[in-house]
């Protein structure tokens, strides 16, 4: 602990490193008797020093460094009084009785900085004088201040004042309204509407803002008022107030007779060229509906770049949504525009209505091919079994890939439509591999005795794609009903066909005791990627009778063979794999090294973590950095335990 004479000391020096030191020991120390020669640094042309002296006088705080500092804003130095005026606001609400006589000061610059910096005192004492000074200084530029820092406090006391203050000049009425904004007293809503009458079309247009922003439903009928004798551009304003103030209860909320009107409003408001103002024009006219409300706000969302304008197109469509199925919607299905019909799809997408999927489906033929294609993706969502005939058509008459793939799904995986077996079974032989594969998973939906005797008659051509077809869906349909047939596709010449032979079965894991007798001798393929998906599947579907063929896999010619069988006999922490696994702690390839120090890691045990130590001074960083970190996950484990 230093002294504070020492201090004293320290701030008399002229180095420059002892005089921060110095500064930085009296903040430390709360040293009082320094702030005159903190307040001295302050005006300093040397940055570090002004700097600890601030930070030093802060943490002294009180009376003593306020007053210290106060005089500093007179100074003629535009960065001294800067200085001042921050550490001011930061230390002011602690000594208010020393800044509040500022505002009786002759200096104009004065009483600004003094309501400037009572702004922050976050005080209700603070209310008061700034009332005062709004209310009876000369200055202008003090009063405009004041109602700044009324509006920073936040304080309902202020809004009596500030409400007074509304007749001021308009410099000043910019500051009311914006700190009565912010206050948010129900009082204010009267005064500000008044104003209206004896103020400029700016000031006026910023009233208006505010009454909106405040939210205050009092203000709807007051506002409501003067929406006649406004000029278009001030009503359109009031209309963006009210739908912000009202939003979704704007019918409900607004009297009957003004309804009607309002709506008339609200259609004008749509070509304001105020994005806001359209935005609350949009939103008001999604409440209150219409076809000719549907158009002037689609008219919108077809200037908008949907690049640039995402966020905003979207909120848009949302509206127009909320609508319904709209004439300007069914009119733009049958558009030339393309980009008109696409949104139009969009829109219609949003809504929750039976009305959609006939529209969509009456509308689809008329169409461009892009358009199709986004109509028929909705379609395949919302559709139910009424438009099964639609869909049945697509399969017979469209040749496009993306509407098949669609109209796949729905009446496979969706509905699971028999009917459509012969149709979605034809569509194996297209010519794009995402139509061929919509159809594989819709035919597997649909399954069944008929379809299965189609795959098995697939099965037994000569096309090695079509086989691996037949595989797949018989595998997935019922794998235990066509053991049979997968047994002879684990002896496919294609090494691809026994690999979903081998998956299929696999499905029979923990049902079928068969599964392990054909698994097991898969593991002397002669394709690596077989033999890989053997070990794979003994990881998923494992047993303490798979640890033999999991431990020959570990000396297979295939170093990922070796990796994955490394990663099971981990994942499944199979003690007895330890010696075998140690056997390639110094393998040739690096990455099965590393995987055999993981799998002793997850293993753990006593036998583990010695082989470990082994190696876990190996001159190879990799290796070592392995070895320590699958150590200290043996210990976490022990301790755990412990």
């Amino acid at each position: 602990m230093t002294d504070c004479k020492e201090i004293l000391a320290m701030l008399k020096s002229a180095e420059t490193d002892v005089l921060r030191e110095g500064a930085y020991l009296a903040g430390e120390e709360h040293c009082e008797d320094a702030v005159p020669f903190l307040v001295g640094m302050l005006k300093s042309s040397n940055i570090g020093v002004q700097e600890s002296a601030d930070n030093a006088l802060r943490k002294i705080g009180g009376k003593e460094a306020v007053t210290g500092v106060i005089p500093l804003l007179s100074s003629d130095e535009a960065p001294v009084r800067n200085g001042a005026m921050d550490i001011l606001r930061t230390l002011g609400s602690q000594e208010l009785q020393s800044i509040i006589p500022l505002l009786k000061e002759e200096d104009v610059d004065i009483r600004i900085f003094a309501t400037d910096i009572l702004g922050s005192a976050g005080n209700v004492m603070a209310v008061a004088p700034l009332c005062e000074a709004l209310l009876k200084d000369p200055e202008v530029n003090v009063r405009y201040q004041a109602a700044v820092s009324l509006g920073s406090l936040g304080l309902p006391e202020a809004a009596k004042c500030l409400n007074q203050a509304m007749r001021d000049e308009e410099w000043v009425q910019y500051s009311v309204i914006e700190a009565l904004a912010k206050i948010r007293h129900s009082s204010s809503v009267d005064a500000m509407v008044k104003a209206m009458s004896h103020s400029s079309e700016l000031v006026v247009s910023m009233i208006i803002d505010a009454l909106g922003e405040m939210g205050n439903v009092k203000a709807v009928s007051l506002l409501l008022s003067r929406m006649e004798s406004s000029p278009t551009a001030l009503r359109n304003k009031i209309v963006k107030a009210i739908v912000k103030i009202l939003g979704a209860k704007l019918v409900n909320l607004l009297p009957k007779d003004a309804r009607e009107n309002f709506r008339d409003y609200l259609l004008v408001a749509l070509e304001d060229e105020e994005e806001e103002v359209q935005d609350a024009a949009i939103l008001g006219l999604a409440v209150m509906g219409g076809d000719d409300a549907a158009a002037g706000v689609f008219a919108i969302a077809l200037k908008l770049d949907p690049g640039k304008d995402q966020d905003r197109l979207d909120s848009i469509l949302a509206s127009l949504s909320q609508m319904g199925v709209t004439a300007v919607l069914k009119n733009a299905l049958r558009n030339d525009d393309v980009h008109s019909a696409l949104l139009a799809v969009e829109t219609l997408a949003r809504i929750s209505d039976p009305e959609v999927e006939n529209v969509l489906v009456n509308s689809f033929w008329q169409g461009y091919i892009t358009v199709q294609r986004a109509i028929v993706v909705v379609l395949a969502r919302i559709a139910g079994p009424g438009s099964v005939d639609f869909f049945m058509d697509l399969l017979h008459k469209h040749n496009d890939g993306k509407v098949l793939k669609s109209a796949a799904n729905f009446l496979g995986q969706k509905l699971k439509h028999p009917p459509a077996a012969e149709a979605l079974f034809d569509l194996l032989d297209h010519q794009y591999d995402d139509v061929k594969e919509a159809a594989l998973d819709a035919c597997v939906a649909i399954g069944g005795a008929e379809m299965q005797e189609r795959f098995k008659a697939l099965f037994s051509g000569e096309d090695q794609v079509k086989r691996l077809m037949a595989v797949y869906a018989l595998g997935r349909i019922d794998a235990a009903a066509n053991l049979e047939l997968l047994k002879t596709a684990l002896e496919d010449a294609s090494p691809d066909i026994r690999k979903h032979a081998l998956e299929a079965i696999s499905s029979l894991c923990y049902q079928n005791d068969v599964w392990v007798e054909l698994l097991a001798p898969r593991l002397l393929d002669e394709n690596r990627d077989v033999r890989q998906t053997v070990v794979e599947i003994m990881g998923k579907c494992f047993s303490q009778q798979l640890v033999p063929h999991l431990l020959h896999a570990l000396n297979d010619d295939d170093d990922w063979v070796k990796v994955r069988a490394l990663e099971v006999l981990g994942q499944h922490r199979v003690v007895e794999s330890i010696p075998g696994v140690m056997n390639l702690l110094e393998y040739q390839n690096k990455l099965v090294a590393i995987r055999a120090i993981e799998c002793l890691g997850s293993i753990g045990g006593t036998a583990a973590f010695q082989a470990l130590l082994s190696i876990s001074n190996s001159e190879d960083y990799e290796l070592m950095e392995a070895a320590e970190a699958a150590i200290s996950r043996i210990q976490e484990e022990q301790e755990r335990e412990l």
